[in-house]
């Protein structure tokens, strides 16, 4: 094996490159603290591609070795001590933290996922496939969010070494080089002008149409190494190599100052792209042009430039901490938070980039020991950030992670007498929605299930149901079918919601009709829906105005006009099939998510300001659009009744999230565990009544 001393000299040092990298990691730094402040501050990243992509190609031009799999090993194991270390030390904190501090929810989902696929150098993967745009507010609550950059830079560099092997050979092989790389950054550059229309999320986050500002940087490297010999330097030429220097720039300043999301990455990321290339084509080996290195090489800048690996990992998940306990809305927290990612960056850099990178013991591991090494410890991180994941309930800091069964809906609490039986669904696929079949299972004294069966179509809503749906399916041996899609209500009344968007339409239309080949007379269809507009979500307080010009108004009442028609055209033909259809009657909405304000570490977040009470005098104006809307339903389909939980839910004046300390309410909208528990016998009596087992369930 080779050792990695042996290979080539360290690269030769040029501060302006850290100074570009100090200018493009604060730039994303107050991006992230607060958006308005630098809004294209984000393709600070992108400053970061064209650097990483001249500064890779520099550092190994002058590889003096045989053969591809010297020159491979030699280059993975440069690139593993450079990344790895430190983004494994991040990510496994990262993690703890997280475990710790950030409960289980919709808002959090794919954090864990995302941290998980960071490892491995594929987080982008998983946010693409999430579909959570980058520039959405609830991107600011994953802690991993930033490490989609590492990952594209990684991807690059799994194709960039047979791109540039035959320039290390000299001759027709850098030739051969530069084509190739101007061929696939061509390509890129074309696939990702097509997908920042055709498909934006997975443009932003994917590879294919990032590759190319990452071999821009190569290209650039390239094209300077083989035309340095022939540059004739004179006064003039220097004065406008500085004029151009000085233009790109600016370029860069403004792609910071006024770069939006939209048709981004191509062609919105041009000006960043094209101005940190004309910067450092001025800059390279032209030290005549004294102004602008002596900016960008100046004692304060280049530091920060050193540091930006480090400061680049931890300033995000320092921040997303931040907006998940204390909050990141004001002065205070806002300094902390830039004060702390500092020192983190600063401790990184000191006690781990540097040792590993450039300790005189380390570089004496065979190149084939570090990548080995490298990938062991991956494994082992990833591994012990999934433990910490899987065991969150016994680690964390926070009651709601502490005692699922009092906040989540699908813990079901465990029946003493028959601690094995359950009803656990079984899961099918519908048109890209979610079948749960709930039955009795593992019970002492298996039952006959009942003739009918109870139906439900809906979204979160509905599945915030889960734990009462299992528990009558215990108690009344009945089998329960939920058709269930995440953004896709049924009958909400609400129509941009649940019969303008095509997805859910789709998702809708293939529900109804696989439940049409199932129902059968004597069936329960139950249908519950948020039917009334939020006043907060779990990352954002919308307030009553709001909520206001959405229910009421010309516009609003012909909304529910039409969701009243397609109702009425939709449940007819399952009504005179013999089906009961019982509609949920509208719960109430809070001001603030309870979840987010359960511990002491998180009460004084401002998403908790707004409280958790709302008058029912202004809950009942709310409702009664719906009310209404109901009452013209039942007046065109046979059989429609409602059960309407808000009396037990709001039975005096001021509608409460919380009763005798425990929520009724997982956020500002989904009831929780201790909310299906206190609606589980009006749910049975009401269910009962339209099945007809009254008599068999005395009997029992």
């Amino acid at each position: 094996m080779l050792l990695s001393s042996n290979l080539a000299p360290r690269a030769q040092y040029y501060p302006y490159i850290d100074g570009l990298r100090a200018l493009a990691v604060l730039s994303v730094l107050i991006y992230h603290l607060h958006g308005p402040w630098l809004p294209g501050g984000f393709v600070g990243v992108d400053v970061f591609f064209v650097i990483s992509g001249f500064v890779v190609s520099a550092s190994i031009a002058s590889f003096k070795g045989q053969g591809i799999w010297q020159f491979l090993t030699f280059f993975y194991a440069r690139r593993l001590r450079r990344i790895a270390p430190a983004l494994i030390v991040c990510l496994l904190v990262t993690a703890v933290l997280t475990g710790l501090l950030i409960p289980p929810s919709w808002l959090s989902a794919e954090n864990q996922k995302t941290g998980l696929y960071a490892f491995f150098g594929l987080s982008n993967f998983a946010l693409a496939k999430s579909g959570r745009d980058y520039f959405a507010p609830t991107t600011d609550f994953n802690p991993y969010t930033h490490t989609w950059s590492l990952a594209v830079e990684e991807q690059f560099y799994l194709v960039f070494p047979f791109l540039f092997l035959a320039w290390t050979r000299g001759g027709r092989g850098r030739a051969l080089s530069a084509a190739l790389v101007a061929g696939t950054l061509l390509a890129s550059l074309g696939w990702g002008w097509w997908q920042s229309q055709a498909s934006p999320v997975q443009a932003y986050f994917l590879t294919p149409s990032r590759f190319w500002e990452l071999a821009a940087g190569v290209l650039l490297y390239q094209l300077i190494s083989h035309s340095s010999q022939r540059i004739i330097s004179s006064k003039h030429a220097s004065g406008v190599r500085g004029i151009f220097g000085a233009v790109s720039l600016l370029s860069i300043l403004a792609a910071f100052a006024v770069s939006a999301s939209t048709r981004f990455p191509v062609p919105g990321v041009l000006p960043a792209v094209i101005g940190t290339l004309g910067v450092i084509w001025s800059l390279h080996h032209h030290p005549e042009l004294k102004r602008l290195h002596g900016l960008l090489g100046n004692r304060s800048l280049v530091f920060v430039g050193r540091i930006s690996y480090s400061l680049y990992l931890w300033h995000w998940p320092v921040f997303v901490l931040f907006r998940w306990t204390w909050g990141l809305e004001s002065l205070l927290p806002r300094v902390l938070a830039i004060a702390l990612a500092f020192v983190l960056a600063l401790a990184s850099w000191r006690f781990v980039e540097n040792p590993i990178r450039y300790g005189r013991g380390l570089s004496r591991i065979p190149q084939g020991a570090v990548i080995a090494g490298s990938l062991l410890v991956v494994t082992v991180g990833s591994l012990g950030a999934k433990v910490i994941a899987d065991n969150q309930h016994r680690l964390s800091f926070s009651t709601v992670s502490r005692n699922p069964e009092i906040w989540y809906p699908h813990v079901s609490p465990t029946n003493v007498e028959d601690p094995d039986c359950n009803a656990e669904p079984e899961r099918q696929t519908i048109a890209g929605g979610r079948l749960l079949i709930y039955s009795p299972k593992g019970c002492v004294q298996p039952r006959q299930l009942s003739n009918s069966s109870i139906y439900v179509i809906g979204d979160s809503h509905a599945m915030a149901y889960e734990g009462l749906l299992k528990q009558y399916a215990i108690h009344r041996t009945t089998r329960i079918y939920a058709y269930t899609n995440g953004g896709c209500p049924f009958i909400s009344l609400q129509p941009s919601r649940d019969l303008d968007d095509a997805r859910c339409r789709h998702y809708t239309d293939a529900a109804l009709s696989d439940l049409q080949t199932r129902l059968r007379p004597g069936d329960v269809l139950f249908l519950p829906s948020l039917r009334l507009p939020r006043f907060s979500d779990q990352w954002i307080y919308f307030g009553q105005e709001q909520a206001r010009s959405q229910m009421f108004g010309a516009r609003a009442d012909a909304g529910r006009r039409r969701s009243v028609a397609f109702a009425v055209a939709t449940l007819r033909d399952i009504a005179q099939r013999g089906v009961h259809i019982v509609l949920e009657g509208p719960k109430p909405v809070f001001e603030a998510p309870p979840f987010r304000c359960a511990d002491w570490f998180n009460r004084a977040n401002p998403i908790c300001a707004p409280g958790f009470s709302v008058p029912r005098s202004l809950l009942d104006a709310f409702r009664q659009p719906v009310l209404q809307a109901f009452e013209r339903i039942a007046q065109q389909v046979p059989d429609v009744s409602v059960w309407d939980p808000y009396p037990l839910l709001c039975p005096e004046e001021q509608c409460q999230a919380w009763r005798d300390g425990q929520p009724l309410f997982l956020d500002g909208d989904h009831i929780s565990g201790s909310g299906n528990k206190l609606l589980l016998p009006s749910f049975t009596e009401a269910m009962d009544a339209r099945l007809g087992i009254h008599s068999r369930a005395a009997g029992r």
